[in-house]
Order: C-alpha cells, then sequence, then structure tokens
C-alpha cells in the first residue's frame, strides 16, 4: 500500500464514525482499524459526534434527511481532533512533571540535598551548605525580629534572649537558649499582666546541652533557636518563662 492510500484509509475515520461509508468500504475500514490504534484513537474522539452534527444540520420544522456533511468538513473535523488531543498530551506531560517534582520534594523531605550550579563551569553541581546545626528559626526568624529582650539567671546561670512580632493571631516568638545542659525537657511559658499563662514552645536538652562555648561536643556549642506562638495579644504580655517540664524555672525574660 502506497503513502498515500495509507493516508487516505487513516482519514476515513471521520466518515466511519458518521455511518457515511457505503458496505464494501466500512468492511474494509473495519479490517484496516483491527491493527491500527492510531485509527482506534480517533474513533473515540468521534464517538458521539453524528448526533450532534446532526442537531446543528437541522432546521426547525419537520425533521428531514441528513445530508452527510462535506469532505472540507471531515477534514476540518480531523485536524480539530489533532490539535485537541496534542493539547491534551501537552497538558498531561506538564501534570507529570509537576507530580514528579512534588514528590521529590515529599520524600527529600528536611534532609534532602538541594543541588545547586557551582561557579567551576556550566552543567555541574554541588552540594548546598550544610542545614544549620540546631534549628532554622535562627536564620529565617530571630535576626529579622526588631523586638528582643534578654536575660540571664542568676542561679541556673541559663541565658535566654526572646524575640517578639506582633501578629494578626497573637505573637510569634523565637527563643535563643544558652549555657543549659541536659537532659531535660522544657518549655517556653507566656505569662500575661493578669497572670494566665500559656505554653508557646517546648522541646527536649540532650545530655551534653546548648550554647556551652567550652563544651567538647562540638553540637553543644550552639544556641538552641525555637519558635513558637501564643494566642495573646504582644502587648498583653507580661514576661516569658523558661521552664522544666516539671516546673523548675530555668530563666525569666521581660515581654
Amino acid at each position: 500500500m502506497s503513502a498515500q492510500d495509507s493516508e487516505s484509509v487513516h482519514d476515513a475515520v471521520a466518515a466511519y464514525s458518521l455511518g457515511i461509508l457505503d458496505e464494501s468500504e466500512a468492511t474494509a475500514f473495519e479490517a484496516h482499524l483491527a491493527g491500527c490504534d492510531y485509527c482506534a484513537a480517533q474513533l473515540d474522539d468521534f464517538a458521539g459526534m453524528e448526533p450532534m452534527l446532526a442537531a446543528l444540520a437541522e432546521p426547525p420544522g419537520p425533521p428531514r434527511e441528513l445530508t452527510p456533511p462535506s469532505p472540507a468538513l471531515l477534514a476540518n473535523l480531523v485536524g480539530e481532533v489533532a490539535v485537541q488531543r496534542s493539547q491534551q498530551a501537552r497538558r498531561k506531560r506538564r501534570g507529570l512533571y509537576l507530580v514528579a517534582a512534588a514528590a521529590a520534594v515529599v520524600i527529600g523531605g528536611s534532609s534532602a540535598v538541594v543541588l545547586a550550579a557551582a561557579d567551576n563551569g556550566p552543567g555541574r553541581l554541588q552540594a548546598a551548605p550544610d542545614p544549620h546545626p540546631t534549628s532554622p528559626a535562627e536564620d529565617a526568624f530571630f535576626h529579622h525580629m526588631e523586638k528582643k529582650t534578654q536575660a540571664t539567671d542568676p542561679v541556673t546561670k541559663v541565658t535566654a534572649v526572646v524575640g517578639t512580632e506582633k501578629k494578626g493571631w497573637g505573637t510569634h516568638t523565637v527563643l535563643e537558649l544558652k549555657n543549659v545542659k541536659g537532659p531535660l525537657k522544657c518549655s517556653l511559658v507566656a505569662v500575661s499582666k493578669k497572670g494566665e499563662e500559656e505554653v508557646v514552645s517546648s522541646w527536649s536538652v540532650p545530655k551534653w546541652g546548648y550554647g556551652i562555648p567550652d563544651s567538647p561536643h562540638k553540637a553543644a556549642k550552639n544556641p538552641l533557636y525555637v519558635h513558637g506562638g501564643a494566642a495573646m495579644d504582644v502587648n498583653e504580655i507580661d514576661h516569658f518563662e523558661v521552664r522544666t517540664f516539671d516546673g523548675k524555672s530555668l530563666v525569666k525574660v521581660e515581654a
């Protein structure tokens, strides 16, 4: 079969779907359709088109016999279907790319290594710097807060800095904690001017501690940074207090 004959067979899918082929032509096309995935897909797209064309061609008044669509109309229909299928394929590919990107973020989580283009040549990748050893709260929030208050407890020697910012929902806080050893479980408590209390955040302190400059443990030399939120308005808070879970006060910081 020549290329021209093959093309004409493919073009017959529209006429076949509309039922305007004669018996011999329909039989020949059905034999071709059995082994042609392209025409099978085209036939699915044309499914239900015959009633629609009949409705469009039928003028008001008594029903009359449907006039078969012209070859030009059939060609236009085939072209339109091809365009629609191409657009659908592009949308599907774009959706798959987005799903793959989202999956990479979810699977990687906080331990994912982010790659960036290196300065020593195009197309080469290098690992991003290691994340902050304790918490991203320092880089993301603490240094951007305009109001910070500090205190050191004379007995425990624990030092705390509390940064606060007013939010529509209450008060956002970031705590910097130094010179604290564990193992401990602690909370940052906001105390209102009326004496009401609200836990802002809680965390665990490992046995080697946080913010101890002369510690032999590398991670212990870094302060602890932890952020949280209180429903209280920032103007309602009198002070903050770092307490252990058994109620011992480590340090008190004025708001």
